[in-house]
C-alpha cells in the first residue's frame, strides 16, 4: 500500500478522534504533508514509541497506540504462565492526548485478557515503575514523551522488573505490531466495560501510599529540613510532579515553599516554555525569577513525567543552574557522608552511573568505600544492576544511581530515575549543608578542593538529510577501525571499544563486560576522558568531555583543546 492509499484509507475510516478527521481533511492535496504522516510507521523499540501528535502511521494517535498495545498484549500472553490473569500497569502524564491514550491502552489489554492497573489521575514515570512491581505485573506502559516539545507524545514500555523493556522483548513486540492491522486487527473495550468486568482496575491509594513510604525511607538525615529553615521554589513545568513532590516536601518538613503558579497545573501545551527540560536555563527561567523575588536558597524543577530534576542555587545575588553531573556528585557525596555519620551505610555499598557521567563520581565513591559500577547509557542498565543485587539477596547494598542527563535514584524500590526522591534528597542535602553555613555550591567547591577541579561538557552534532545516518555510521566505523592516538597535542593512553567489548591500553586487551554498543571511550594521558557515541533516537553524534584541571579556567581551557582535536578528527 503506497502513501496515498494509506492516506485515503485513514480519511475514509470512521475515526473516533475528530481532531484526526479534521487534520486529514486539512492536508488533502498536500503531498508533502501526506508523505510525512504516512511514508513509514513509528518504530517501536526499547523506549516504546515517540513521535509528533497527529494523523497517520508516522504519528502518535489513538490508533497507533491501540495497535502497539495489541502487540504488547500478544507478547504478554505468549510468555504468561500460571492460572492467574496476567496484568500490566498504565500511567500517563500531562501531555495532550495522554489520558486518551492511557485509557485506549487499558481497553486493548482488557479485551485481550490482560488485567490493566490504571492510574486514575496523571502520575510520574517512577510511579509507573512502582506499580509494575507492586502489582507483580508482566509489563507496564507510561504515556509520555518525557521533556520533548509540546507537539510530541510517546509510549514507554516496561518489563516485569519495572525497567524499560529490553531490546529482545521490544523486537518481539514489534513483530506482533507489524502483523496487526492498525484498524481491524485490534481488540478493545471501552473504559467503562473494562472497569465493570474487573479487567481494568484503578491503582489503589494503598499502592500510592506505599510508594511515598519507600521514597521517605531514602532519607539520610530526616530532621535536617525541619531545623534548617530552607527556602525553596519549585516548578513542575506543567507536568506530573506537582502533587507528589509537594507531598514529599511537606512530609520532610519543608514549610518555606514558593510555587511557580504559571507552571503549576498540568498543561500539555507548556505555554511558558517550548522545551520543558529542567536541564535548560530557558525552561527554568520563570522559576529563577520567582527565586530571585523570594530570595530563595534553592530552585528545583521537574520535567513533565517527573523523572528528571533540575536544580539552581543562590550565590552572590544570582543563581547558578547545576549540571546533572554536579547534582549527581553532590548527592553521592551527601549520601556517603550522611549515611556514614548516621551509621546507616550498608556493608559493601554500591553506586551505579552511566559511562558518560563524570569520572569525579568514581573518586567520591571510593573515598566512602562505595563500589562504583559503570554501565551503558540508559537508566534501564542501572535498573539491571539493582536487579542483579536483588537476585543475590543483596539489594540493600544499592544506595544511589545517576546519569548526567539529570536522572537520579536512591533506593531499589523502582527501576527508573525518580525526580520525586531526588527532590526530597536535594532539599534534605541543602538543609544539611545550610545547618553548617554552607550552600550546595560551597559543598561542590569542597569536593573540587579535595579531588581536583572537574569540568564536563557535551556536544551534539546533527547529521541532517537522508544520508545523515549513513555518514554518522561511517564516522563511527572509521573510529573503531583506527582509534586516534592523540586529540590535538594530547596523547591517548588507552580506549574502550564498546562495540567489540574490549578495553585497550598499550599491548593489554581485556573484556569490558558490558553489552555491545556503538560507543568509543578515549582515556588521555592528562587524565581526561572523551566518549563518542551516536544518539539512539536521532541522527546526532554526541561527544562527552570529562576533564580535570588545576582550576575551573584550566579545566575549561583543556576541554576546549580536546574539543578542537575531536572536531578536526571527525571533520566537523
Amino acid at each position: 500500500m503506497d502513501v496515498q492509499e494509506r492516506y485515503r484509507r485513514w480519511k475514509d475510516y470512521p475515526l473516533e478522534d475528530q481532531d484526526l478527521t479534521a487534520e486529514l481533511e486539512r492536508i488533502e492535496g498536500d503531498e508533502k504533508g501526506i508523505y510525512e504522516r504516512f511514508y513509514t510507521d513509528l518504530t517501536f523499540g526499547t523506549a516504546g514509541l515517540r513521535g509528533i501528535l497527529g494523523a497517520g502511521t508516522n504519528r502518535m494517535n489513538l490508533y497507533v497506540v491501540r495497535q502497539a498495545t495489541q502487540g504488547m498484549a500478544e507478547f504478554i500472553l505468549k510468555h504468561h504462565e500460571g492460572p492467574q490473569v496476567p496484568a500490566a500497569a498504565i500511567a500517563y502524564d500531562s501531555r495532550n492526548k495522554s489520558e486518551l491514550f492511557a485509557h485506549a491502552a487499558a481497553g486493548v489489554l482488557a479485551a485481550n485478557g490482560v488485567r490493566a492497573y490504571l492510574y486514575s489521575a496523571l502520575a510520574p514515570t517512577p510511579m509507573l515503575s512502582w506499580a509494575v512491581r507492586y502489582y507483580h505485573c508482566a509489563a507496564g506502559v507510561m504515556v509520555t514523551a518525557s521533556h520533548n516539545p509540546a507537539e510530541y507524545n510517546g509510549y514507554k514500555a516496561y518489563g516485569p522488573d519495572g525497567c524499560q523493556m529490553t531490546s529482545e522483548s521490544a523486537d518481539e513486540v514489534l513483530s506482533y505490531i507489524q502483523r496487526t492491522d492498525v484498524f481491524e486487527g485490534v481488540r478493545c473495550v471501552s473504559l467503562e466495560e473494562g472497569i465493570s468486568s474487573g479487567m481494568i482496575v484503578p491503582v489503589g491509594e494503598d499502592a500510592i501510599e506505599a510508594y511515598y513510604q519507600e521514597v521517605l525511607s531514602c532519607r539520610c538525615v530526616p530532621d535536617a529540613p525541619g531545623r534548617a529553615g530552607l527556602s525553596l521554589v519549585y516548578t513542575p513545568l506543567n507536568g506530573t510532579g506537582n502533587l507528589p513532590v509537594r507531598h514529599i516536601l511537606s512530609e520532610i518538613g519543608i514549610t518555606d515553599l514558593t510555587l511557580v503558579e504559571e507552571q503549576l497545573l498540568p498543561d500539555g501545551n507548556f505555554p511558558t516554555c517550548s522545551y520543558p527540560n529542567p536541564e535548560l536555563r530557558e525552561a527554568m527561567a520563570l522559576g529563577l525569577s520567582y527565586a530571585e523575588k523570594a530570595g530563595a536558597d534553592l530552585l528545583i524543577g521537574t520535567d513533565p513525567d517527573a523523572d528528571r530534576l533540575g536544580v539552581a542555587v543562590r550565590r552572590d545575588g544570582g543563581y547558578t543552574l547545576l549540571t546533572g553531573n554536579e547534582v549527581g556528585v553532590l548527592l553521592l557525596d551527601y549520601i556517603g557522608r550522611a549515611r556514614t555519620e548516621q551509621g546507616t551505610m550498608p556493608k559493601n555499598p554500591v553506586a551505579v552511573k552511566s559511562i558518560v557521567s563524570t569520572t569525579l563520581a568514581d573518586l567520591v565513591a571510593a573515598s566512602y568505600g562505595i563500589e562504583m559500577v559503570n554501565v551503558l547509557t540508559g537508566f534501564k542498565y542501572i535498573g539491571d544492576q539493582i536487579a542483579r543485587l536483588e537476585s543475590k539477596g543483596e539489594v540493600k547494598r544499592f544506595i544511589f544511581g545517576f546519569e548526567e542527563s539529570c536522572g537520579y535514584l536512591a533506593g531499589p524500590y523502582v527501576r527508573d530515575k525518580d525526580a520525586v526522591v531526588a527532590a526530597m534528597l536535594v532539599a534534605e542535602m541543602a538543609s544539611y549543608h545550610k545547618l553548617s553555613g554552607r550552600t550546595l555550591l560551597d559543598a561542590l567547591d569542597a569536593i573540587y578542593e579535595k579531588f581536583g577541579c572537574f569540568y564536563n561538557h557535551v556536544t551534539s552534532t546533527a547529521f541532517a538529510g537522508s544520508d545523515g545516518m549513513k555518514k554518522m555510521a561511517a564516522l563511527m566505523d572509521g573510529l573503531f577501525a583506527a582509534p586516534p592516538k592523540a586529540l590535538g597535542a594530547h596523547p591517548v593512553a588507552g580506549y574502550c571499544d564498546y562495540r567489540a567489548g574490549i578495553r585497550v591500553k598499550g599491548e593489554t586487551r581485556e573484556p569490558i563486560g558490558l553489552p555491545a554498543s556503538d560507543v568509543l571511550s578515549l582515556s588521555l594521558e592528562n587524565g581526561a576522558t572523551v566518549v563518542i557515541r551516536p544518539s539512539g533516537t536521532e541522527p546526532k553524534l554526541k561527544v562527552y568531555y570529562m576533564v580535570k584541571g588545576s582550576c575551573a579556567d584550566a579545566a575549561k581551557a583543556l576541554c576546549g583543546e580536546l574539543r578542537d582535536g575531536v572536531e578536526k578528527l571527525l571533520g566537523l
